[in-house]
């Protein structure tokens, strides 16, 4: 999680990046700087921050840690101002900072509410993903995920990611 992401956001669309994700929680608590060297007293929020990331040309994602309710994102997402509507929501399947932790399957209602109220979205989850558990997030809606230590740590990554593309691809 970048504690300040709004300053990162040009250096990541140099780098090549096209989708942008910044955590919940870091926007409302940081500052509105633009680039890595600028310091700001003037606060910025998630929507403020979609609508730069939009605005740089880039899709917007929006996390959220497993300690943060699911209905702090339905404001955002039922704004009708579309250039601050992130064009994806990840939900954290573990608390954010190193890898191999395990799967938290209670978050699994906060992507079920998202699927529910938001049909098309495209619902991220990140954390413990592995061919044991890609079942329980796939059938509760996430349609795009993120596997580090399953894939990077198996002994044949291409299958691991055949196998976890397939059980999310068989759900749409």
């Amino acid at each position: 999680m970048i504690a300040e992401p709004k300053k990162w956001v040009k250096e990541f669309k140099k780098a090549g990046c096209d989708l942008y994700c910044f955590h919940y929680e870091a926007a409302e608590t940081s500052t509105a700087a633009t680039e890595p060297s600028e310091s700001s007293s003037e606060k910025t929020n998630s929507r403020d921050m979609i609508k730069y990331i939009h605005a740089q040309g880039l899709r917007a994602g929006i996390a959220i840690k497993p300690k943060t309710p699911v209905d702090v994102l339905y404001e955002i997402l039922d704004n009708e101002e579309k250039e601050a509507v992130p064009d994806m929501v990840l939900v954290m399947t573990v608390e954010p900072g190193f890898g191999g932790q395990k799967f938290m399957a209670d978050m699994m209602p906060k992507v079920e509410a998202l699927r529910k109220r938001y049909p098309d979205l495209n619902i991220e989850v990140d954390g413990g993903l592995s061919e044991k558990t890609i079942d329980v997030a796939a059938d509760a809606g996430a349609n795009v995920i993120v596997a580090g230590s399953a894939v990077f740590g198996a002994k044949d990554p291409s299958e691991v990611i055949s196998k976890l593309r397939e059980a999310v691809e068989k759900r749409r």
